[in-house]
């Protein structure tokens, strides 16, 4: 009997994970991913770079050379090798190799090896969260249901922004910092959005007036996505609802609760599906 798997046996556990083999294989790619993060993280700092720098980097390459032989791996072992490299996992896949490579030419973009964290999603197939991608359905279609009205608000708050910005660079002027209408729509966005970093400030007493009305609107605007987002979700979640709902067959009292055993309304027993 052959040591080597066949490719059959080798894709099974790759792409699958219904056995110890498959599962071994995921949880070891997924700390690899872990410990590679975790290097790139420690790298960033200065006082640890300067010491441990070209350990670092030796890991590093390490990870990445197993990387490269993973995706390798995945691309020989799968039928439709284009849907592989085009799909999302694929290209996380290819995206989570070439920094490392791209550092032999641009200076630290190895630390963009970080994109490597979006192949933890992967954790949602090995631990059996599948039940949860329900929900995450559910989120999805109430955030498809509300892209016409958040496009809308995010259309008239860079109307909002634009014209703020313009009246502040012609009230304030580069004096006060608003060098031009771009910059000033920089400072009326981070305003509206009531971060305040304060780098640039209104000096005079109408430029001021303008920034308080902004800050207050901004409170008011950053509710409005939230409503437009958990309106959808409820309605959503009303139509499964109602999509789910049984009449009892004593007072045909309409029941939408799912787990429910009895009729609320006469106490009639449900029939068991």
């Amino acid at each position: 009997m052959s040591l080597i798997p066949s490719k059959k046996r080798l894709a099974h556990i790759v792409f699958e994970h219904d056995d110890k083999a498959s599962k071994a294989f995921d949880v070891t790619i997924l700390v690899l991913i872990l410990g590679s993060i975790i290097v790139v993280v420690l790298d960033s700092v200065g006082e640890i770079r300067v010491e441990y720098h070209k350990f670092f980097s030796v890991l590093e390459w390490t990870f990445t050379i197993l990387f490269t032989l993973e995706y390798l791996l995945r691309l020989w072992l799968s039928k439709r090798k284009i849907g592989y490299v085009l799909s999302f996992y694929g290209l996380v896949d290819l995206f989570a190799i070439v920094p490392t490579y791209l550092s032999l030419f641009l200076l630290n973009t190895q630390f963009l090896v970080v994109i490597r964290s979006l192949r933890l999603l992967r954790v949602i197939r090995i631990l059996k969260l599948g039940r949860y991608l329900n929900e995450a359905e559910f989120l999805k279609e109430a955030l498809n249901a509300s892209k016409a009205k958040i496009q809308i608000f995010i259309g008239s708050v860079l109307a909002i922004v634009l014209i703020a910005g313009t009246l502040m660079y012609i009230v304030e002027g580069p004096e006060s910092g608003f060098t031009s209408i771009p910059m000033s729509m920089y400072w009326a966005i981070v305003t509206l959005t009531t971060v305040g970093f304060g780098d640039i400030t209104p000096l005079t007493a109408f430029g001021k007036f303008l920034a308080s009305l902004i800050m207050l609107m901004g409170y008011g605007i950053i509710a409005v996505p939230t409503g437009i987002v958990t309106a959808e979700m409820a309605s959503a979640k009303n139509k499964i609802s109602m999509a789910n709902a049984r009449s009892c067959g004593n007072c045909k009292f309409i029941e939408s609760d799912v787990q429910a055993k009895f009729c609320k309304n006469c106490g009639e027993k449900f029939p068991q599906k």
